[in-house]
């Protein structure tokens, strides 16, 4: 059944190749996003004018029944950013919710991350406070938590392969591999088409691993 779409982050690294096939399964999408950057969107995304990280711009914007699918974040995340995850990621989903819960969508879909984690302890706490804002307002929602998404540009970590294959192998090590494994860029986006097309009993929220994530993605149709 075709989806009602709203998408944030939909010109960014995830989103700008999520919406073509989103499009192409037959959802409608409409998408938020700053003026000087909606020649930016794929054909055949709506834009919707406004700031991602002021709630007040956008405001009214989500319609009832709506699946939302909040992509904003630090492109690029790392060690040092730990205002640029405050000011972008938190605000923008702090936002997001807000609208969201006004209205009452279908599901509301959020990219966070693999967590618990040695590292990244910044980024990690952003995005559990935005997995907490989304309980919180009891919104039916899919919390996806992949650790890193290989593709262009996004390859560094390919190295790290054989060590997650060597942990995967040992019963200490093969949970933390599991839940903090790499996922694919194509993964991802099948991970989230499955989500829009297969969403969770209503009035819960659930959370989907690295290891689920490809789960879901070999089970798109």
């Amino acid at each position: 059944m075709a989806a009602q779409i709203f998408i944030t982050g939909g010109t960014g690294y995830i989103g700008s190749r999520l919406i073509p096939e989103l499009i192409r399964r037959g959802h409608s999408v409409r998408a938020l996003v700053r003026e000087s950057s909606a020649s930016k969107l794929s054909n055949g995304a709506v834009p919707v004018v406004g700031n991602a990280l002021e709630a007040s711009t956008f405001a009214g914007a989500i319609r009832p029944g709506e699946t939302v699918i909040h992509l904003v974040g630090t492109p690029h995340p790392g060690p040092g950013k730990g205002a640029e995850f405050v000011a972008v990621d938190l605000a923008s989903i702090q936002a997001s919710v807000k609208v969201a819960a006004a209205v009452g969508v279908a599901q509301f879909i959020y990219l966070s991350v693999g967590q618990p984690a040695p590292v990244m302890k910044e980024y990690i706490a952003v995005r559990a406070e935005g997995e907490r804002l989304i309980r919180e307002a009891g919104l039916t929602a899919t919390m996806l938590r992949p650790w890193y998404v290989l593709g262009p540009g996004h390859r560094w970590a390919i190295i790290l392969k054989p060590i997650y294959a060597v942990a995967s192998l040992l019963p200490a090590t093969r949970p933390g591999a599991q839940r903090l494994g790499l996922v694919t860029l194509n993964q991802m986006i099948r991970a989230i088409l499955h989500t829009v097309e297969n969403p969770p009993p209503t009035g819960s929220a659930v959370v989907v691993d690295a290891s689920q994530i490809k789960q879901k993605a070999m089970q798109l149709a």
